[in-house]
Formats: C-alpha cells, structure tokens, sequence
C-alpha cells in the first residue's frame, strides 16, 4: 500500500514538472521583473554583457538540469526493482569515462569563451571621454570629477525617523542621497576607486559598474550610460556597522544637460 501511494505521489510531481517549467517560461517580462528573478534591466554595454553572459550559462545550466533529472526519474520509474529489473554488474566502462569527461569539458570550454570577452571588456578604460574618483568612506562617498575641478560628499538621506520606524518608509527607502553622480549619454567614463578606511565595492546594478575600493590603492573600471536615467545601487562589501547605509544614485542625462549641471557645481562650490 505504501509503496502504491508513493509511486502514485511521484508519478505527479513528474506530471507536473513540465507544465510549472512551461508555466516559467510563457510568464511575462514583466511579472518576472516584478519578482525580482533576474537581473535588472541593462542601461549600459557592460551591463548589457553580463545579462547576456548569465542568460547564456542559464539556458546551458537548465538543458543540463532537465537532461539529468529526466534521466534520473526515467531510471526510478523505469528501472525499478518492484519491476522485475536487475543491475548490472559491472566495475570499469572507458566509454563511459571519456564520455563523462569530455562533454563536461567542451561544456566548460563553451563557457569560458564569452566569459573570458566579457571579462576583457570590463577591464578596457582605454579611450575614456572623462575620468572620476571614488572614494569610499565611513559612511558615505566623495566624487572627483577630475576633467571638470569638482567634487563632492554624497551620503544617505533617508530620514531617521524611516529609519527608527517612526513614519512610513519612503519608495526609494535607504536608496537615497544628498548629493547624486551625474554622467553624461554615450560618453564612455573611466572610474577610479580607493577607500579611506576599509574595503568598501561602488554598485549600481544597471550601470554594471562593480568595483572593490580598498585603502591605499586604486581600482579601475568604466560605465558608458545609453539612457537618460536614475539608477540607484549600494556599498557591496560588508564594511561596518552602517554598511546598509551607503547608497549610490546616479543620474544619466544628454550632454547638454550635464555640461548645465557640471556649471551649478562650479557656481555652487565655495571659492
């Protein structure tokens, strides 16, 4: 009887599985955006890449997935002892060996190819249109513009009040500063990034710009915004205390606009 009830129970999780993948797949953009399932969606070539990349390794992890437990289940059903089937016996098979080693190596191999692009990608700041500093501290960072002569603290701005509970959390909750980075459209920007105290990582999820900053050296990376924008990261590295408190927001806007807002700045800086 049990033995019954649980062929009985496998034989719908089995039945199942393929419509709730079916189901997975046919789900709108949209809603899946709405779970947060995926990446953000890219402002930025580097960005752009490592969405591709990790769809890419998704997709091949999926055939993967569904080849061996379709396997796996077809060997339980199919193959069981209540059947009437004996193992097999045997210690060595070469075939299977190679086979086993090889797929899995071209698999990798397969893999490794867009990696090693988008890696190389990401590390070329050759032919910059402009250059900034980050520099990460406890808790907060300060910006350079070094092409323009200007630069500034941007730290959170979330109430305390939000913070202690006291009244409604905002929508851009500990997504929000005093001061946010403008960069211009189209224009490839070359980043610098180093600490003032311990290692603190600049994020902006849709930029895909990620770096670590750490004191007494200097990191590089680049952003080349494609849309006018305002995108909001995080310190990505466990740095203290207030380490969920360092927001980054960044605005993304047509040269001309960027060229006003870099002379409010000028203006606005004490002389």
């Amino acid at each position: 009887m049990e033995k019954a009830m649980i062929h009985s129970r496998l034989r719908r999780l089995i039945s199942w599985t393929p419509r709730a993948l079916v189901a997975l797949l046919v789900t709108p953009g949209v809603a899946l955006a709405e779970w947060g399932l995926n990446f953000p969606r890219p402002v930025s070539p580097i960005a752009q890449e490592q969405y591709d990349l990790h769809m890419l390794i998704m997709w091949i992890v999926t055939v993967i997935f569904i080849i061996v437990f379709g396997i796996m289940f077809y060997s339980i059903i199919n193959h069981r002892k209540s059947k009437g089937v004996k193992a097999a016996q045997f210690s060595h098979s070469t075939k299977a060996e190679v086979i086993w080693t090889v797929i899995p190596a071209l698999i990798l191999l397969g893999m490794a190819i867009p990696s090693t692009k988008a890696l190389i990608m990401m590390e070329d700041t050759t032919e910059s249109n402009m250059t900034i500093k980050v520099s990460g501290f406890q808790w907060g960072w300060h910006y350079e513009y070094l092409d323009h002569g200007i630069e500034f603290y941007s730290k959170l701005s979330t109430p305390r009040a939000q913070i202690k509970g006291e009244e409604p959390k905002g929508e851009h909750y500990l997504l929000e500063v005093d001061n946010n980075m403008a960069l211009p459209v189209g224009q490839k920007v070359r980043f610098l990034i180093t600490s003032h105290d311990v290692i603190h990582a600049w994020w902006v999820p849709q930029l895909g710009g990620k770096k670590d900053g750490f004191p007494g050296f200097i990191n590089e990376f680049w952003i080349q915004p494609t849309e006018v924008g305002t995108y909001r990261g995080q310190c990505s590295e466990l740095c203290g205390k207030d380490h969920g408190f360092m927001p980054i927001v960044v605005d993304t806007m047509e040269q001309v606009d960027f060229d006003a807002w870099v002379a409010k700045q000028k203006s606005a800086a004490p002389s």
